[in-house]
């Protein structure tokens, strides 16, 4: 096992069989942030290019709780394709032009979040539109090098415009497109969460891309229908969820470290280093997610040195479309996750094996069906809607799996797309990196320095 920090990353990674997915299995590559200057134009509103409705719509207490109300950013990035005969034209006349276009059927993007009574959100379709900024960069891909979260200088590429990062009154979208020297192109998107998750934010980026390739219709039409996930008209809380759970302010204090003293480092995982994993499972199969989960609960408990009795939990979000029966309508773009909760002491996550802790992964998607999702919507009815649990909590997400970067704007489909960042304190996302002669998947994590130091050794003796 090898973990790989020197900056002649491209060198070992050369001598590496590609298609091998190497045994180097985990990878902590620090890089330097490309040396670029991007120009923008000024912001400005780009509206549905036809009248559309006028009203307001409701959303679900799973699009408006508190732990959806901020704005995510992704990033894709695109390579001038010779092949296509779209090369020729500029990218950002062309999705400006669609993002008009799809507006049309995905209007509610283009009104405002107001504030409604007991503390719910509400759609107003004004029709005002979404932000749309042209950039250009000096720079090309290649020269970005391995792209995965987080993304060096990221944030240029999807660049704050002041007054919009309010989550009422403000803007759903901001999209940016950033023509590259190479003739290539950087898509970046910000979008409201209260609006879709990410399932539904990359339905929306492959409807722009149809239209964008000059399609008359979507392919999967968009359904709104949020009123399908109303609390029931006598709110039943059958489950206990422990997903929403609080920790005492001096609980909190506790498990929590400040921002400044954590460090950040991408941890990459080769499917040799996943096939390890799992053959530390003893007793049944278990996914990719099952067992990269344990595997990184299990090592950041431990390199935490937590107190032996102290409660722990992973959550994940999980789409929850198919668990309802019927299965909600294909093409419905809000917020359908529900997330899972996986609850440990301690001192098991530290001295039980890793099968123990898929296990417990498991038995927590199990749980999710439609009658605990819809428990949850109650539960959250009856208690406005609190903040998942933070304190104690390890926070996953797996975006390996949305398909971001199939959206094709007649450039081909996208060499990366996914988080600008992807990581916080006791949160990760799992995603599909661009590495040269690696494939795999990457996971960003963010520590206090000495923990960092530990997680990595343990992580490298539970691979080998």
């Amino acid at each position: 096992m090898a973990i790989l920090r020197s900056t002649v990353v491209r060198q070992a990674a050369a001598r590496l069989a590609p298609a091998a997915s190497p045994s180097v299995v985990l990878s902590s590559i620090p890089r330097t942030a490309p040396d670029c200057t991007i120009t923008r134009q000024p912001p400005v509103l780009v509206g549905p290019d036809c009248p559309t409705p006028r009203q307001s719509l409701y959303l679900s207490n799973i699009d408006d709780q508190l732990g959806t109300r901020y704005h995510v950013p992704k990033l894709l990035f695109y390579r001038n394709d010779f092949s296509k005969k779209k090369h020729v034209e500029d990218p950002v006349s062309v999705i400006k032009e669609a993002l008009a276009k799809v507006l049309v059927h995905y209007y509610p993007f283009a009104g405002r979040l107001r504030d409604a009574d007991n503390g719910k959100l509400t759609v107003d379709c004004t029709g005002e539109g979404v932000l749309f900024v042209e950039a250009d960069a000096d720079i090309s891909l290649e020269e970005f090098g391995d792209l995965y979260p987080p993304i060096p200088r990221g944030d240029d590429f999807i660049n704050n415009v002041t007054g919009s990062e309010s989550i009422t009154n403000s803007p759903l979208l901001l999209i940016q497109v950033t023509r590259l020297r190479c003739g290539g192109f950087v898509l970046g998107l910000r979008s409201n969460h209260c609006m879709s998750d990410g399932v539904g934010i990359a339905q929306f980026v492959n409807a722009l891309s149809e239209m964008a390739r000059g399609a008359a219709r979507h392919a999967v039409p968009p359904v709104w229908n949020r009123e399908i996930l109303r609390p029931r008209e006598k709110p039943t809380v059958k489950f206990p969820h422990h997903e929403y759970d609080q920790p005492t302010p001096d609980e909190y204090k506790q498990l929590i470290s400040r921002p400044e003293e954590m460090t950040i480092k991408s941890f990459f995982f080769g499917s040799r280093d996943i096939e390890a994993l799992k053959r530390h499972v003893e007793g049944s199969q278990c996914t990719t997610f099952e067992a990269l989960s344990a595997c990184l609960w299990q090592s950041r408990t431990k390199a935490l040195n937590l107190p032996a009795d102290q409660d722990l939990r992973l959550l994940f979000a999980l789409n929850a479309r198919s668990r309802f029966q019927p299965p909600l309508p294909k093409g419905y773009y809000g917020n359908a996750i529900s997330f899972a909760c996986a609850e440990a002491k301690a001192r098991d996550l530290t001295h039980q094996p890793l099968s123990f802790v898929v296990e417990l992964i498991k038995e927590a998607k199990r749980k999710i069906d439609e009658e605990y999702v819809r428990s949850a919507i109650d539960m959250m009815e009856v208690k406005g809607r609190p903040h998942f649990a933070v304190g104690g909590s390890y926070i996953i997400t797996d975006l390996s799996k949305v398909e971001y970067a199939k959206a094709d704007f007649g450039w081909g489909q996208a060499v990366y797309g996914g988080f600008t960042s992807g990581v916080a304190p006791g949160v990760s996302n799992f995603s599909v990196p661009l590495m040269k002669n690696f494939h795999g998947i990457v996971a960003p994590v963010c520590l206090p320095p000495i923990p960092m130091e530990n997680f990595e050794e343990i992580v490298s003796r539970a691979i080998n």
